[in-house]
Parts: C-alpha cells; sequence; structure tokens
C-alpha cells in the first residue's frame, strides 16, 4: 500500500505560490492499478516523485507499505561515470538482489551491445532510457511510478519486448501512470483520479475521471 496523508506541497514560482496539493489524503491499494490525469503544469511529476521518495512534502506523511519503483525515465540513481554493467550491479546491491541476475537481465533487454560496458554518460537519451526502463523491470517492484514526462525510446523492438514484459507484469503488480492524456491510461489503469487546483479526486472508473477532466479543461 502507498497512502498519502494531508499531505501539501507547493513551490515558489518568484511570482506567486504554485500549490501541488493542498492537504490531500488518498490510498493506493495493491492490485488496483490507478491512472491519474492531470493538466500541464499541474504537478504532475512532482506527485510521482513524491511517490518515490525523491521529493518530501511540505506538511503531511507518505507512507510506503510495500517496494515502490522509482519512476520510470528517472536517471537520479545511476552514476554518469560508472558503466550501465556497474550501475546495474551496484543499485542490484542496494535493494538486496542478485547483482549478477540484475546485470544479465538488464543486458538481455536493452540490448546495448558493446556499450553497456561503457560510461552511461556517453549515452544518447534513447540508450539511457533503454537502460533505466531495463533496471526498473528487473527489480521487480510492487507498485511501478510512469510519468508521461519520461525520456522515450525509438527502438522499436525495444519498445516492443519491454512493453510485452510490463503488460505481464500487471496481473502481479500494480502500476500509477500520470498523464495529460486520457488515452495514456487505458492499457494501465484499472481506477483513476483527476489533479486539479491542489486537489486529488479519485474515481473508481476512468470514464468517471475522464468526465470531469474533460469537463474542467475543455469546459
Amino acid at each position: 500500500m502507498l497512502e498519502f496523508e494531508n499531505v501539501s506541497k507547493s513551490f515558489w514560482t518568484g511570482q506567486q505560490r504554485k500549490v501541488i496539493l493542498d492537504r490531500v489524503s488518498f490510498r493506493v491499494e495493491l492490485g488496483n492499478s490507478i491512472g491519474i490525469l492531470a493538466p500541464n503544469g499541474t504537478g504532475k511529476t512532482t506527485l510521482i516523485n513524491m511517490m518515490a521518495g525523491l521529493e518530501k512534502p511540505d506538511e503531511g506523511t507518505v507512507r510506503r507499505g510495500c517496494k515502490v519503483s522509482f519512476p520510470l525515465g528517472f536517471m537520479g540513481g545511476v552514476v554518469s561515470r560508472l558503466s550501465a554493467m556497474e550501475n546495474a550491479r551496484y543499485i542490484a546491491k542496494l535493494y538486496g538482489l542478485d547483482p549478477d541476475y540484475v546485470e544479465a537481465y538488464c543486458r538481455w533487454l536493452c540490448g546495448l551491445g558493446e556499450y553497456f560496458d561503457q560510461p552511461v554518460g556517453t549515452y544518447s537519451s534513447g540508450m539511457r532510457a533503454r537502460f533505466n526502463f531495463s533496471l526498473m523491470l528487473a527489480l521487480d517492484f510492487d507498485i511501478y511510478l510512469i510519468d508521461e514526462g519520461m525520456p522515450s525510446t525509438t527502438d522499436v523492438e525495444f519498445n516492443k519486448k519491454a512493453g510485452a514484459i510490463l503488460q505481464e507484469r500487471l496481473a502481479t503488480t500494480t502500476i500509477v501512470i500520470v498523464s495529460h492524456q486520457a488515452k495514456t491510461l487505458e492499457k494501465f489503469a484499472r481506477s483513476a483520479a483527476v489533479l486539479l487546483d491542489g486537489q486529488l479526486y479519485m474515481f473508481e472508473t476512468l470514464e468517471e475521471a475522464k468526465q470531469l477532466y474533460d469537463y474542467e479543461t475543455q469546459g
């Protein structure tokens, strides 16, 4: 379970205070993948980073009673001067997993060939995204966090292979995905929420969430 209790978060933009969350409480239960609809600029990435523990709330409590992934596309835990092989083994140890397994899994899935043994800092954005996606799938979390603003890869074969694995994980894991487009959420979400004006409105279905979202954004 992932739980927010009376959580508030805001930023000073230089001209005004931007409120992301205003005393918001909600739960993500294991087995119930959720899609969060939010217009651009409302704090989608901040919300997903708070779920992962990368950003702290100004007030309130975030509880993680299970293994929550870093956001797909986040490279903060990867050291640029180290190779993908060295990063995979180091991060595997941090999570108490077999370094040989994590290295072999990432090497197989990301398909970087000889570049897997080169510093990550020399990679293109697409190569970094492939390694990061592979690493996240290798670590086997209870809840996977996906931000629509994540770096993408144009490698068709990788997308097909990694996408198939992610679909299989839906049977045993939970996904939280944030997007400004309902269509992006359809294949992942069982329930949905809408982030508007510092509040998170929870719904049983994506269709219900879309009605509020369309009314507020297209009104």
